[in-house]
């Protein structure tokens, strides 16, 4: 098994025949897109949405596998100026398809009769979610010279600034003890198991920062100045407000969300306070210490473990899940290990045209890597239930982006926990317990922190200290007395690449929408056994072609009513009671 992923189903390689094929192809491909648009006029309405779907497929289909594959090449590598150079040409070429993607908008939005014409047409039925949503958002579409003029100036503008932060935040040397490492390996020491390495490295990371942080704050600035400006010409009230029309979601399901999980705020502050009292703090817990492990446990995983871990629990929940995790380890889907020019964090990447999916991480064997690979093959799977789609209804939107990611969390952590005694148990409800104050605590923090940002970009710009005050008033808000307030991380702006695309606002309450909602489908699992698993398919797959209101519906839920949310909360709060005691019972 190899512990770098391998891209041979895209392509062997830049002088691949068949990638240098797909490369000439498309300014063909862009052509005919742009004479279509030029002559829908001489189509029937039934002959032109046809027309439009199909091209656009074709288009789509080139675009993602392109993009993909330069795009993950440079992920793993950020200096490969090869890949740079190929994946500025690409969206170079891309952007000249903007005018023609803005006719074919503005052409469907057109059709007075489209619910009708959809009724029996077998292809445009397929795309009935789509359609009837592009007419619905016609008022937010702008002039066709104007969408390629926006399409063309972001790929030296917002898309530019974001490259620039993924760059700076991969490259960067980190100082520590005498030598050179990288942010993501000093950011890994968080889970160190010595209290004087977790505390030294949370210095250098910070320490880190000051070389970079003005830069990134231009990049941040410019981002969400371009943002503002897009989303007011387009007419939205707010850039929240565009970022919750992409996601297909009404805003009072987020202000039912958040109404709970203000409520539930000292519950979590309450298991950091006690977590810092164990760790002999009564100042709240150091930001350092937020994943120290407790008590001693000394799990650690190799990747074969790693592997056999994650078979074990998935097997007993739906044996599809099981053998789709085998073939992404025996396939190469994975990039396991950290190292210098490889972007920080995790993620998934769903590749339609092969019907794979790659998930980058950076595993250092702890318990918290193991969950995140469970995490990241949870959007594989998700991915794997919209393969039967055609591929203009492959991309979910945010908050639903997060389900099957986090219920595969649920099924690693439930288990494990169910299956432990004494202190490993207290261990394992900790580590949960980690991750549940991150998508409320943290992620609360990051919404609080991006809200901020763009009200005061309206008016000035914000220097790296301004921006720094503005994460820290974030993270007092959100956390309270549960964290020491001297030792609090300014500097979360940086490193987090959520906050740096000019097309995607808000990445950030969706963690916690699925954390939750995916904590309430899990209970529904456990009250219905394997009766839920076909449901839970269902749901799934409706994602790309359905709100995410419709979607809970498929699990009888309501999520614009609080209710729904609180009682996602309470079973973390009945965990953090269990923690407390547990920690009091054995003494730690």
């Amino acid at each position: 098994m190899n512990n770098e992923w391998s891209l041979d189903v895209l392509y062997q390689g830049y002088q691949d025949k068949k990638f240098l094929d797909d490369l000439s192809r498309i300014d063909e491909l862009v052509n005919k897109m742009n004479s279509v648009a030029s002559e829908l006029s001489k189509y029937e309405t039934k002959e032109a949405l046809h027309t439009i779907i199909s091209t656009l497929e074709e288009v789509y289909a080139l675009q993602e596998r392109l993009g993909g594959y330069c795009s993950l090449r440079q992920a793993t590598n950020t200096t490969d100026s090869e890949s740079a150079s190929y994946l500025g040409t690409i969206s170079q070429k891309f952007s000249n398809i903007a005018k023609a993607e803005a006719i074919f908008k503005s052409y469907i939005a057109s059709v007075d009769n489209l619910e009708t014409i959809l009724e029996g047409d077998e292809l445009l039925s397929e795309y009935r979610f789509m359609l009837l949503e592009i007419k619905k958002n016609a008022k937010h579409l702008l002039n066709d010279q104007v969408e390629e003029v926006i399409s063309k100036f972001d790929i030296s503008g917002g898309s530019a600034w974001e490259e620039l932060q993924s760059y700076l935040t991969s490259t960067v040397k980190v100082d520590y003890k005498g030598e050179e490492i990288t942010l993501s390996s000093v950011r890994n020491l968080a889970y160190s198991k010595d209290a004087k390495e977790r505390k030294e490295a949370y210095e250098a990371e910070i320490a880190a920062y000051d070389k970079i942080k003005d830069a990134v704050a231009y990049s941040l600035n410019s981002i969400k100045l371009q943002v503002l400006t897009e989303s007011e010409l387009r007419g939205y009230e707010s850039p929240l407000m565009m970022a919750l029309n992409q996601s297909n979601m009404q805003k009072s399901t987020l202000d039912a969300m958040l109404t709970a999980i203000k409520e539930y705020l000292p519950k979590f502050q309450a298991y950091l306070r006690r977590k810092g009292e164990i760790l002999g703090s009564n100042q709240g817990l150091a930001w350092y210490d937020m994943f120290a492990p407790l008590g001693t446990s000394e799990q650690s995983f190799s990747v074969e473990e790693a592997k056999d871990y994650l078979l074990k629990h998935f097997r007993g929940f739906a044996p599809d899940l099981a053998e789709m995790v085998e073939k992404a380890f025996a396939e190469e889907w994975i990039d396991f290990f950290p190292r210098a020019g490889k972007v920080g964090g995790a993620f998934c990447s769903n590749l339609q045209s092969v019907k794979q999916s790659r998930v980058l991480t950076n595993f250092d064997g702890t318990l918290s890597d193991v969950v995140t690979l469970a995490h990241e093959l949870g959007h594989a799977y998700h991915n794997q239930q919209v393969h039967d789609h055609r591929i203009l209804n492959t991309d979910y939107s945010m908050p639903v982006a997060e389900t099957a990611s986090t219920f595969n969390e649920n099924i690693i952590m439930n288990a494990a926990i169910d299956e432990a005694e004494g202190v490993e148990k207290l261990v394992l409800i900790e580590s949960q317990l980690q991750d549940a104050a991150q998508i409320i605590c943290d992620i609360y923090s990051r919404y609080l922190f991006e809200t901020a940002v763009f009200e005061n970009r309206k008016s000035s710009f914000m220097f790296a200290d301004d921006l720094k005050e503005l994460m820290l008033n974030a993270q007092k808000e959100a956390y309270g007395d549960g964290l020491d307030s001297k030792t609090l991380h300014p500097y979360m702006w940086v490193c987090k690449g959520h906050y740096y695309s000019s097309h995607l606002s808000f990445y950030n309450f969706p963690y916690a929408f699925g954390g939750l909602f995916a904590r309430g489908l899990y209970a529904k699992y456990k009250a219905e056994g394997s009766e839920f698993v076909p449901k839970y398919r269902k749901l799934l797959n409706a994602t790309p072609v359905s709100t995410v209101e419709e979607v809970a519906k498929y699990a009888d839920i309501d999520l614009t009513n609080p209710e729904f949310w609180r009682a996602g909360l309470k079973s973390f709060a009945d965990q953090i009671d269990e923690f407390i005691k547990l920690s009091k019972e054995y003494s730690l």
